[in-house]
Formats: structure tokens, sequence, C-alpha cells
């Protein structure tokens, strides 16, 4: 397997030696290449059958040189968090064991075209992530048709207003919280990281109080812009039923749905994954993204796996990486100095 990365980062961070020292610079971004063994795909998300791409069963997970020893866990399932249209919605928290400082806080959005997957499907990755020291959460939200935009970034953001209200019962630093998801749940983790109060996506559900605002998403081959010329047409059925509508009725909804039509400077740090050879997802829209964020000065990194689709096999060793990205965009702010970011 080969991957591409791009490195994104203010030219502050260049010169003061916080990112990468193997890549070389070209205009606006820093480029590298990495190789490895090359190993077959294995769909995340639940997708189209006709575009899934050959099952490979999972190998256990390698044991995390990072995890510190003895760390045992606490599990909590089936939190409700907010209702809506009469349903409970719920989530599923893991996260060290025991009493201690806040931890910084990760949300695990699963994927499935808006219309499929669970939260039970990311209980593995929420105990690799509270294994690295965070607290791991994974919320449900309403899926498609019973639901559709902006219901779920709505939902998604009831959920970290409850986190932040529960942050003593459940050692959450509200300051330190992230997002990462799956396809449709890393295009919903891209939301929650460009999105604040002046975007109108806040939702009137319950509990309301804290901002929303969060620090860090990781994306796996979520889309980033709805209304793009490179949506694959087997795609535009999902993206149709997440609108509420064909495409060519609901463009103000797609751009309002659109993670690229947001990005600023202020946005959390973003890290992608990206297969080039996603049948669902074009690796273009992780370089427009890519581009925005470099227009906009925002922090983060895309890395590109050559021939792979739309997932692949040995997925958790990239959960160690993203665990990386997110611990050092996430750590504590130091003392009367700018926060250090290590992409």
């Amino acid at each position: 397997m080969a991957y591409a990365q791009f490195q994104i980062g203010h030219p502050e961070d260049q010169k003061s030696g916080h990112m990468s020292h193997h890549r070389f610079a070209i205009p606006g971004i820093l480029f590298g290449w990495i190789f490895a063994v090359a190993a077959p795909t294995l769909g995340l998300a639940q997708e189209p059958a006709k575009a899934e791409p050959k099952k490979v069963e999972a190998k256990k997970p390698e044991a995390d040189p990072k995890k510190p020893p003895g760390n045992e866990l606490k599990r909590e399932y089936d939190l409700v968090y907010t209702k809506t249209g009469g349903t409970d919605l719920k989530l599923d928290l893991v996260r060290p064991a025991g009493d201690g400082e806040p931890l910084a806080t990760i949300l695990v959005i699963h994927g499935g075209g808006w219309s499929g997957g669970n939260k039970e499907s990311n209980r593995r990755f929420l105990d690799m992530l509270a294994e690295r020291g965070f607290v791991a959460v994974s919320p449900q939200y309403r899926l498609v048709p019973k639901a559709i935009f902006p219901a779920q970034v709505h939902e998604l953001k009831a959920a970290i207003r409850w986190l932040k209200s529960n942050s003593t019962k459940y050692r959450i630093d509200p300051e330190r919280m992230g997002a990462m998801g799956f396809s449709a749940g890393g295009h919903l983790a891209l939301m929650l990281g460009v999105t604040d109060q002046k975007d109108g996506l806040e939702g009137d559900l319950q509990p309301q109080g804290p901002n929303t605002r969060i620090r860090a998403v990781v994306n796996y081959f979520g889309p980033t812009d709805l209304d793009a010329d490179d949506i694959p047409t087997i795609s535009r059925p999902l993206v149709d039923a997440f609108l509420g509508g064909p495409l060519k009725d609901k463009k103000k909804e797609a751009s309002q749905a659109s993670p690229l039509d947001f990005i600023s400077e202020n946005d959390a740090v973003i890290l992608t994954f990206q297969g080039t050879k996603d049948p669902l997802v074009p690796h273009s829209q992780a370089i427009k993204l890519a581009e925005a964020m470099t227009a906009k000065k925002v922090n983060g990194r895309v890395e590109l796996y050559v021939g792979d689709g739309h997932g692949w096999e040995g997925i958790e060793k990239t959960i160690s990486e993203a665990a990386d990205f997110l611990e050092s965009s996430l750590r504590k702010a130091e003392t009367g100095g700018r926060r250090r970011r290590n992409f």
C-alpha cells in the first residue's frame, strides 16, 4: 500500500520546526511519499452493495506501543443524550477507569451513507482511543429517510452540548474535544469542526447552553463538497436522499451541507485519510479540502492511500496515527505562549 501525504500549516510552524522534516515544499503545502506493502481494500461504510469492495476478514488489532500499561477502561453504553421525534438518542462512552484530571474527548461517528450504520460498530475504536487516554464517545443519530439534513448535524451538536454539560461526571475536558468519522460519519465530523453558532446549524434540541466548538477532526474518506461535479453517479442517490430531494432542487441545502463552504481561519485542525481508487468519494474531494485549508490557513494534513478504495485492510494502524494527531492537537495550551501543534 502506498500513500501520499499533504502537509498544511502556518508559515511560523514551518520556521519553528513544528512540522515534518522529511517532506519538500511546494507552494502552499508540503508534500511527500511513503511506500508500504499493497493490501486489498476493506469497506467500512455501509454503502450500496454493488459498490462494496471485496470483504476481507479483519485482523486482530496489533498492540499499540503507546498504550499506557495497566490502563483499565470504564464502558458506559446507551446513555440518553437527547430526545427528538419521539426517539431517545443514545451514545456509548468509554474512558480510562478511576478518577483523575479531565481528559480530551473524541466523538467517533459511524458511516453508512447517512442511511445505515449504528453507534455499536465503533466500539472497538472507542476502546483503542480510551486505551490512549481519551474519553471516546460514539453517538447515535437518526438516519435517512426518517430524518434528512440538517437533523444529523443538529443531533450531533446536541451530543456535544450534553457531554460538555456532564463534563465533571465523565472526566471530560470541555475545552479539548474533537471528532472522528468514517465515510458519511467523516462528513459529519467535518461539519462539526467547521461550523459554529453563526452558521445556523446548532438546532434547538436539549440540552442548550454550552457551545459546540471542537478543536480537531479526523475524517476518513468523507465527502467535502456535495454540490460538486466529481460526486460519482453511484453516490448521487445517497446525496439526494440526505438533502431531501434531487440536487437540482436542493442547491441551497447542498451548500449548507458541504464542509468546504464553511472553511475559515479559526476552524478545527483536520486530518483526512482518503483512498485514490474510492468508487464512492473521489480523492479530488480531499484535495479540494486541502486547497481550501491552505487558503484559509487551517492546520492539518491529507493522506492519500494510493490504489485503495472506500476503506482498507489494517485500518487499526491508522487509528494509532489518528490518535497521535489528536493528542498533539488537543494537548493543553502552554502557559504564556502559542500552543504547539506537531503534525
